[in-house]
């Protein structure tokens, strides 16, 4: 140690060492020369009546180490640690550093500072002596250096907060001194190392939010010391060890947003301590275990979003200390129990998305400290009672999603959510008492009158039964901010009232019967972000206030009468994103302004009076998805530009008058989904870089001027569903390359100069529904495929050369080869006939030997059936259950319908108060039975082997001469399409929402494609047939297009599904096909961000 001392010293090592001569004589010398040359040997002999200092670590040695880690930092980092300069640690007040009195380094916190780095270049083993170590909230990164296990005098161990990764250094176990341990928000993962769990003298351990797995290790009792517990937010597995109940010390216990299965232990119990018990987020099941009452400490109970079944225990009333109890997102059933009156200190109640039923009790009206609310998304009942008003405290009330059907006395509230409920008649006019109310939402209701509502900053009312005209007093809602009122029955005029409301920010009255003219002052405040007036009668020009309205987001004015000029009334809005005008009477240019519209993802502007070209200012919309100028009168050619909106999925530009040439630079889109350039003047040739779009599933050129050949690129866009190249002068012959659209559905060629043959490849066009090569010079055989054998003879008719084949009013085709094929095909027609005759017979004896077999079975059948039990007749005689659904739904009427799908129209039957199904009636069709049959009992035999939380589940079906259907599991929210087209449930349904909505359709893919044996493809995913539950979770639905995958499967026969999303069914390799679901998967992303509100 004297030799560093030496080597700070800025004067020569002789001078020094002649003073120090002169200053303690000969014998010091010796001392000095001895720990000079043998440095080791002091710490040899030193002994436990030494100073620390004697073992190393000193501050002139802890400067080096810090000023060498400082180094390693970014430049920022670096000017933070300006105080951290030459000399020692201790001497110069170092930022952070902290020093016993012999000047030895006992304390590093640069907790919160903005740091940059990683702690591998920081030397531990120089800092022996540290007793608190805290890095927390900052940026560093890569993993826990393994040193960190030497300094065994630590007491603290905070690195909170950073970018760390990896595993958990086994070495930490070596800290025996270590009282309180917090590694939260970091990237940690592996499993939780079981050296840190012999720590004994530990008292707070923290790994919270990291990505760690595996089980709890049982070795957790041995933290007998402990006093709080955080493992919460890990991707941790297995169940609650019952172990942990050893833990008598314990106080705060957070297990939440693991991935923690099976029950909650019984022996929980016996943590009296627990004040705060976090289990919310998992897959716990079971019920709540009884003697949890017992635990009276308990200030927090947080149980939500897991799989608990059962009531609520009566018993919950003896936790009076509870601050909160969230119980939401589970399964319990059963009443709310009156005992929750007995917890007066409750702040937040929360028991929403169950299946609680009955009123809500009076009791309720006790918690007098409730400040939260939330009931949602049960069964709940009766009217809403009126001891509620007693809670003077509540800010927040959620009772939507139940069937209430009456209001309460609610004088002290700030959001008060009442939608989708049974409530009718006029809007209270008490609610205008409510002078702390902010936010009122009872859209989805029965009502149809307005209240006096004076002190409002949120007032949502749509798809009620409002009637009349908006009343005039709602111009004195100054404070208001978001004003829904859509999908009602309003007419009249708007009144002029409206122009009073210079907050506003959401204004949504599209899908009324409103005339007159929009408020002209609507965006005077300057804050309008949500402006929506659709499928109304409004007339006039647009209101001034818009043109200057920067703050717009989203605008949809369409399906109106709206009149002005597009050049002089619209303004620049630089955060716009979603327009559309469409269906109205605009008309002017298009002007360079829109190109400052950066976020634009959606500009629809079709059937209007635009005219003039098209700006090149319209290629800096680089997020445009989706452009639509369809029936204007557009002229002029299209710029090139136009490749630099490389994000677009729908270009549709038809029935304009646009000349020229299609640029080649349009094949650079090469997302692009929809293309309609039909019925325009173009001219020139199909450009062979339209190959390179190999998304397309709709490509329309007709009724143009376009000469030259089709080109062979054109097979590549293999997901064609639609082309239509009609009405053009194109000629030469129809290039084999177009067999290669195996899932094409629609094909239109007619009215060109093709000639000669149709190629052979025709046969691998098992997909095709509709075709049309008729006025052409085609000749020689029609191919032998489906969509000619049904096509009428228009679809063929005025070739100028001679067809023949298939269709009917053509002549057969003659020659050796055509007989050949008909006598096999005889002979395949036969041989089929009579092994169908064989299996039918072998079929129908099985079939009766099996009724006398099973006739006690049918009969026991028949008794579940009189005991009402539904679950229980869905695999036996269908009888009863046929008629009572039909009953249910008073013979499929209307007011029962909820949506439609691939194959059929889906009602609500509600067989008794807690049997509610989704019942998907199959289409009547023209085709014989048999067809119908196949697709009713391949859903049902997909879905019967199918078991996903999101995928719906299926109870059974019936197939009869009069009604076919299926009964399943009824989603209430509908389909993703229906929330996602709706505003205010757009608004409500949240990023965070949609990601998990998109994860639980990729799990339920995931799972019928690699979890299934064989695999099941559903070949039709698209938004409609995606449905949301009350919690958001989606679930696949919509089977009748569903196919197994087998690996002796080469081909597939038909082609079934959704225009735009059909999979590419025919395609030999599976791969291909699995590819194509996930492609579909994507569109519903896309479709998402379609959406934005």
């Amino acid at each position: 140690m004297v030799l560093s001392s030496l080597e700070d010293d800025p004067r020569s090592h002789k001078t020094a060492f002649l003073q120090k001569l002169f200053d303690f004589g000969l014998g010091v010398l010796i001392v000095g020369m001895v720990l000079t040359f043998f440095p080791g040997f002091a710490s040899a002999a030193a002994t436990p009546g030494f100073p620390p200092e004697a073992e190393g670590g000193n501050a002139g040695e802890a400067a080096e180490t810090l000023l060498k880690w400082k180094s390693a930092l970014d430049d920022q980092s670096r000017s933070l640690l300006s105080s951290w300069q030459g000399g020692d640690a201790c001497s110069r007040n170092w930022t952070g550093v902290t020093c016993d009195s012999p000047g030895v380094v006992t304390g590093l916190n640069l907790s919160s500072m903005g740091l940059r780095g990683m702690l591998g270049a920081l030397n531990f083993t120089a800092l022996p002596h540290l007793l608190n170590l805290d890095l927390s909230n900052n940026s560093f990164r890569g993993p826990i250096p393994s040193s960190i296990g030497n300094l065994s005098r630590l007491s603290t161990l905070n690195l909170s907060v950073n970018s760390l990764s990896q595993s958990i250094p086994s070495t930490l176990g070596r800290l025996t001194s270590l009282r309180l341990l917090y590694l939260r928000y970091n990237l940690l993962s592996g499993r939780i190392p079981k050296e840190i769990l012999t720590l004994n003298s530990l008292l707070e351990l923290t790994l919270s939010f990291n990505n760690l797995t595996g089980a709890i290790p049982t070795s957790i009792r041995l933290l007998g010391n402990l006093t709080l517990l955080g493992l919460m937010d890990n991707d941790l597995s297995g169940s609650i060890p019952p172990e942990i109940c050893a833990m008598n010390s314990l106080s705060l216990l957070y297990l939440g947003a693991n991935k923690l299965t099976g029950s909650i232990p019984p022996c929980i119990v016996n943590m009296t301590k627990l004040t705060e018990l976090s289990l919310w987020g998992n897959y716990l099941s079971g019920s709540i275990p009884t003697c949890i009452v017992n635990m009276t400490n308990l200030t927090l109970l947080s149980l939500q979003e897991n799989h608990l079944s059962g009531s609520i225990p009566q018993e919950v009333g003896k936790l009076r200390c509870l601050i909160a109890l969230t119980l939401y997102g589970n399964n319990l059933n059963g009443f709310i129990p009156t005992s929750v009156g007995n917890l007066s200190n409750l702040v937040e109640l929360s028991l929403a998305s169950n299946d609680l039923s009955g009123p809500i009790p009076q009791e309720v009206g006790d918690l007098r400290a409730l400040t939260l609310l939330a009931l949602s998304n049960n069964s709940l009942n009766g009217s809403i009672p009126p001891s509620v008003g007693n809670l003077v405290n509540l800010t927040i009330l959620l009772l939507h999603f139940n069937k209430l059907s009456g209001f309460g006395t609610l004088r002290h509230l700030k959001e008060l959510r009442l939608s989708q409920n049974s409530l009718n008649g006029s809007t209270p006019r008490s609610i205008g008492k409510l002078i702390n109310l902010s936010v009122l939402s009872l859209h989805y209701n029965h009502l149809s009158g307005f209240g006096t509502l004076r002190h409002l900053k949120e007032l949502r009312l749509s798809e009620n039964s409002l009637n009349g005209s908006i009343p005039r007093s709602i111009g004195k809602l100054v404070n208001l901010s978001v004003l829904s009122l859509h999908y009602n029955r309003l007419s009249g005029f708007i009144p002029d009232e409206m122009n009073n409301l210079r907050t506003l920010r959401h204004f949504s009255i599209g899908d009324n019967n409103l005339t007159g003219r929009l408020p002209d002052k609507i965006c005077l405040g300057g804050l309008l972000e949500n402006f929506t007036a659709p499928n109304n009668h409004f007339d006039g020009p647009l209101p001034k206030s818009l043109k200057n309205c920067s703050s717009l987001l989203r605008i949809r004015l369409d399906g109106n009468r709206l009149t002005g000029n597009l050049t002089e009334d619209f303004g620049a809005y630089p955060n716009l994103k979603y327009i559309d005008l469409s269906h109205n009477k605009f008309y002017g240019g298009l002007s360079s302004k829109w190109g400052c519209s950066h976020n634009l993802t959606s500009l629809r502007i079709s059937s209007n009076n635009i005219s003039g070209g098209m700006h090149p200012m319209i290629g800096n919309m680089t997020q445009l998805r989706v452009l639509d100028l369809s029936s204007n009168y557009i002229t002029s050619r299209l710029p090139r530009e136009l490749r630099g909106l490389t994000s677009l999925l729908e270009l549709d530009l038809g029935d304009n008058k646009i000349s020229g040439n299609i640029p080649p630079e349009i094949g650079h889109l090469s997302t692009l989904q929809k293309l309609n350039l039909g019925s325009n003047k173009f001219g020139g040739s199909i450009p062979s870089q339209l190959g390179w779009c190999r998304s397309l599933w709709i490509l329309n050129l007709s009724n143009n001027e376009i000469r030259a050949s089709i080109p062979s690129e054109i097979g590549n866009l293999q997901f064609l569903s639609d082309l239509d190249l009609s009405h053009n002068f194109l000629a030469g012959k129809i290039p084999q390359s177009i067999g290669k659209l195996t899932i094409l559905e629609v094909l239109n060629l007619s009215q060109n100069s093709l000639s000669g043959v149709i190629p052979q490849s025709f046969d691998n066009m098992l997909g095709l529904v509709s075709v049309n090569i008729s006025h052409n010079y085609l000749e020689g055989p029609i191919p032998n495929i489906k969509a000619f054998r049904y096509a009428p003879y228009s679809a063929v008719a005025g070739s100028k050369a001679e067809l023949c084949g298939v269709v009917a009013g053509l002549k057969k085709c003659s020659g050796r080869t055509y007989s050949e094929k008909g006598n096999k095909f005889m002979i395949l027609v036969i041989l089929l006939i009579v092994s169908f005759i064989l299996l039918t017979s072998l079929f129908v004896g099985a079939i009766l030997l099996a009724c006398q077999r099973h006739k006690s079975a049918e009969q026991d059948s028949l008794e579940a059936q009189v005991r009402g039990d539904a679950f229980a007749i869905w695999g036996y005689d269908g009888n009863m259950a046929y008629e009572n659904i039909v009953k249910a739904t008073e013979g499929f009427d209307s007011k029962y319908y909820v949506g439609e799908g691939a194959y059929g129209v889906v009602y609500k039957a509600k067989l008794s108060a807690n049997q509610v199904f989704a019942v998907k009636k199959i289409h009547a069709s023209q085709q014989d039975d048999i067809f119908r049959l196949m697709s009713l009992k391949r859903e049902a035999s997909a879905l019967a082997n199918i078991r996903h939380r999101n995928i719906v589940e299926l109870y059974g079906y019936c197939f009869h001469p009069r009604h076919s259907f299926l009964v399943y599991e009824f989603i209430e929210r509908g389909s993703l399409r229906r929330t996602l087209s709706d505003d205010e449930m757009a608004t409500e349904f949240d990023w965070a929402r949609r990601a998990r909505a998109i994860k639980g359709v990729a799990n339920a893919l995931s799972y019928m494609h690699h979890d299934c044996s064989p695999p099941w493809i559903h070949r039709d995913i698209t938004s409609n047939n995606v449905l949301l539950d009350g919690d958001y979770e989606a679930h696949v639905s919509d089977f009748g297009t569903a196919r197994l995958l087998r690996p002796d499967t080469s081909n597939w026969t038909s082609l079934v599904g959704t225009l735009g999303y059909i999979a590419p069914s025919v395609c030999e390799l599976a791969q291909l096909v699995i590819c194509a679901v996930i492609c579909k998967l994507g569109s519903i992303l896309l479709h998402e961000l379609d959406y934005i509100a």
